[in-house]
């Protein structure tokens, strides 16, 4: 694949960055620096629940990940650089049961012994609004890089963040090319197809190298933010999607919070994107306790739109399932519960139970699932194992029109910092 623009400019800002930093060492660059290295231990159990196929995925893999980011140069422009390196070791991948998105694939079908990469962003920030250029990692309503395996997604392209207007943060960017959790390399980014999404191409490639997003959140009141945000994958779709988030006080260590999210998408061209999805939630918190209620609806031809290997702005996307296909209407009631509430702090507990039904399947049965998730977490705070975290996930998923799977996730962290 030939260089774009976009890389080229990339490349360029990033070298001038490295070359630059003896001469703009000043106080500022160097006292605001930050940098960690993360070591992640990751085992994966996926067990489908019949004899067809594959009758599960199963690894066990060790990661790192060196995150490095430089304060700013004095002056009117400030200007930094920030890194992201990554290295993915394989401890365990038996035959057949690879495909849990933790290694890179090999062309066997098995998993590679190890894989990793290095990635370079180059900031500027004027008052308070910061251009990054290069390697990103991005969490708004258009687009989330995941993060839910043993090394981070990670976008190449343009973002811009301003908070100069008090209450008010815009954000747009562009965004040429991803490297996915289970990847060394970069390429084409793609819309996510999942099962009874609905969603055709008409014989043409599943690919696209531009993702434009813009938008952003304004506090109309303590108690009420809202949020709009355009984005484009070029040739695939387009979308419109807005948030509306009120907390209410009802008095000590309680409160009522409603989310709610509307995302209109539709094609761009190459596919048949037709899609209108609603999700609300509400969750009452009362001290270490919390109870929420969702509900999410998909209406138009097809399910709900986003990049492929993300995160997509939904309320019932949870541990395996989406719950966005097409026609499909779902409930969730999750329950939390923060220790520290009871003089254990670090140690947390979820449980949720999501059922999904309606699903078009043409001439055949509407389609149902349900899933039920449940998390353990413990981060040490303090002495000498300070910051070690463990974590058990596990989930459950039954339905009418794919494979049955049992999971869980054993996850043993320790980030430790350098600056």
């Amino acid at each position: 694949m030939s260089k774009t623009p976009l890389a080229r400019a990339v490349a360029l800002a990033t070298l001038g960055a490295s070359l630059a930093l003896p001469a703009v060492a000043q106080a500022a660059f160097l006292e605001d620096s930050k940098a960690s290295i993360e070591a992640r231990n990751f085992y994966f159990n996926r067990d489908f629940r019949e004899d067809a196929g594959q009758s599960k995925q199963e690894e066990w893999a060790q990661g790192f990940l060196l995150r490095l980011e430089s304060g700013y140069t004095e002056g009117t422009v400030g200007f930094g650089v920030d890194a992201l390196g990554t290295l993915g070791f394989k401890l365990d991948s038996g035959d057949g049961t690879s495909g849990s998105g933790l290694l890179n694939p090999d062309r066997s079908g098995g998993s590679q012994d190890y894989y990793g990469g290095l990635g370079l962003t180059a900031k500027a920030k004027i008052s308070e609004s910061v251009l990054k250029v290069g390697s990103l990692q991005l969490k708004n309503q258009a687009i989330g890089s995941s993060d839910s395996r043993l090394l981070p997604q990670v976008f190449r392209g343009g973002n811009i963040v301003s908070k100069d207007i008090a209450g008010l943060t815009l954000d747009a960017g562009y965004l040429d090319e991803v490297n996915n959790r289970n990847s060394a390399d970069y390429e084409d980014m793609t819309l996510n197809q999942f099962t009874l999404s609905g969603i055709t191409f008409g014989g043409n490639p599943n690919q696209s190298n531009e993702f434009i997003f813009a938008g952003g959140n304004y506090k109309l009141t303590d108690s009420l933010t809202g949020g709009y945000y355009y984005s484009n994958l070029e040739d695939m779709y387009k979308q419109h999607s807005f948030n509306l988030v009120h907390v209410l006080p009802l008095g000590d260590k309680q409160s009522l919070k409603t989310d709610l999210r509307y995302a209109r998408s539709t094609d761009d061209g190459v596919s048949n994107v037709d899609n209108k999805a609603f999700g609300a939630m509400v969750t009452y918190a009362l001290s270490g306790h919390s109870l929420g209620l969702g509900y999410q609806k998909m209406s138009g031809d097809t399910g709900f739109a986003y990049v492929g290997g993300t995160d997509p702005f939904l309320v019932n996307y949870v541990q395996i399932g989406n719950f966005a296909a097409k026609d499909e209407t779902s409930w969730q009631a999750r329950y939390d519960f923060n220790f520290a509430s009871i003089g254990i702090p670090g140690l947390t507990f979820m449980t949720r139970y999501l059922t999904g039904d309606n699903i078009d399947r043409g001439a055949l049965a509407d389609g149902k699932e349900w899933e039920r998730n449940m998390d353990i977490a413990y981060v040490v705070q303090e002495g000498t194992f300070k910051n070690l975290g463990l974590k058990w996930r596990n989930a459950t998923m039954r339905n009418n029109f794919g494979r049955d799977i049992d999971e869980n996730r054993l996850i043993v962290s320790y980030t430790l910092p350098l600056l």
